[in-house]
Order: structure tokens, then C-alpha cells, then sequence
């Protein structure tokens, strides 16, 4: 008989300090999501795993639907910044394509955790819901980079057209990569953003 490990220690998880980061609580509950299906998970099976309170969950997160998108928020801000510092002699798809590789960026250990997450977001169906808006963040930094650029408000056609398709060729790489668990995700980054060729290149500062 299989024993969840988990499931087994006592409210105290032993052997294991409560979490006391997003990052902790956001991995013990990717776990859970894993093993036991996401819509099987509660709220207090994550707070128990992690030894904490519910209440303190919700410090963290503000629904279990938010976990397995992590700093999410840190991560979009960081982003933005860097787009916006960029330059202005380096061409906006050069700009973008650095700007979301690095957002694509983690450490080896993270590695396994990541390809957890992103199985989560882009097949549970509660989740691909919830990704909306989450998307629109993603996009809307994107947007305000390229409006910058172009003298456009970000919600000019222009820019939200290039926003949702450098998301679009994202999230291709990254079906891709969940198909293979020998692929690089950094590189199929890459080759989906440079396959766009010269989609853009007619746009001044392009």
C-alpha cells in the first residue's frame, strides 16, 4: 500500500519547519495539486501539509486558484521594468524577446516545480479559466513597452496586437515543452519568437 507522506505526518509536520514563504507554500502545494488533482485539494490540506493556519494561507494567497501561479505578480512588475529601461537604439522585438526570456528564467530546482505549475495552468480547466486575467497582466505589460515605443496608447491596436501574439507564441513553447521532457524551455522560447520572422518589421523601431 502506497503511503502519502504527506498526508501521514501530524499537524505539527514533523521533521519540517511550517512555510514561511511563497515559494515554500507554493511548492508544497503543487505537490498536493499533482498527486491528489487540483479540484481534490483543499485549502486546509495545503495549510496542513505546510504546517500553518488557514488564515495564514490567505496571507500568501488569495484563493488556492492563485498558488500555482506563485509571484506571479513580483515577476510581471520585474518585467515591465526592464522593458521600459531598455534602450531605445534596441529594436523592440530584440527588447521583447530578452525581456521574456529572462522572465523565463529559473533555477535548476526550480525546474521540476515549474514544469508542475505550468501542467496545472494550461490543463486544469478551473485553472486555464482563471488565467485570464492573469494573461491580461502579461499582455498588458507587453503592450505598454511596445505603446511606448511607438507613440500609441497601449490600447491602440498595434500594440495589443503585438502583446497577444508574443503570448501566444509563449504559450506554444511552453505546450511544446510539456511534450517533451528532454526540451529546453529557453530554447523553444527562442526559436517560437524568431520563427515570428519579420511579422513586425515593417513597424518604424521594430
Amino acid at each position: 500500500m502506497n503511503v502519502d507522506p504527506v498526508r501521514s505526518e501530524s499537524p505539527q509536520r514533523l521533521g519540517r519547519q511550517p512555510a514561511t514563504s511563497v515559494a515554500e507554500l507554493s511548492h508544497i502545494g503543487l505537490e498536493l495539486f499533482i498527486r491528489n488533482g487540483f479540484d481534490a485539494t483543499t485549502v486546509d490540506d495545503i495549510a496542513e501539509a505546510a504546517g500553518i493556519g488557514r488564515r495564514t494561507f490567505f496571507r500568501y494567497f488569495a484563493s488556492k486558484n492563485d498558488l500555482p501561479w506563485g509571484d506571479f505578480d513580483g515577476l510581471i512588475a520585474a518585467m515591465h521594468a526592464h522593458l521600459m529601461a531598455v534602450p531605445r537604439d534596441v529594436a523592440i522585438r530584440a527588447a521583447i524577446r530578452d525581456a521574456v526570456l529572462r522572465f523565463n528564467e529559473f533555477p535548476n530546482v526550480e525546474a521540476s516545480y515549474h514544469r508542475q505549475r505550468m501542467t496545472l495552468l494550461l490543463t486544469v480547466p478551473t485553472l486555464v479559466g482563471h488565467s485570464t486575467l492573469r494573461f491580461a497582466a502579461w499582455r498588458q505589460a507587453v503592450a505598454e513597452f511596445a505603446a511606448s515605443r511607438l507613440g500609441m496608447d497601449p490600447d491602440a491596436l498595434l500594440p495589443k496586437t503585438i502583446a497577444y501574439t508574443y503570448l501566444a507564441v509563449s504559450i506554444a513553447a511552453y505546450e511544446r515543452w510539456l511534450l517533451d521532457p528532454d526540451a529546453v524551455l529557453l530554447d523553444l522560447l527562442a526559436e517560437a519568437m524568431d520563427d515570428l520572422g519579420d511579422a513586425f518589421g515593417d513597424v518604424a523601431g521594430a
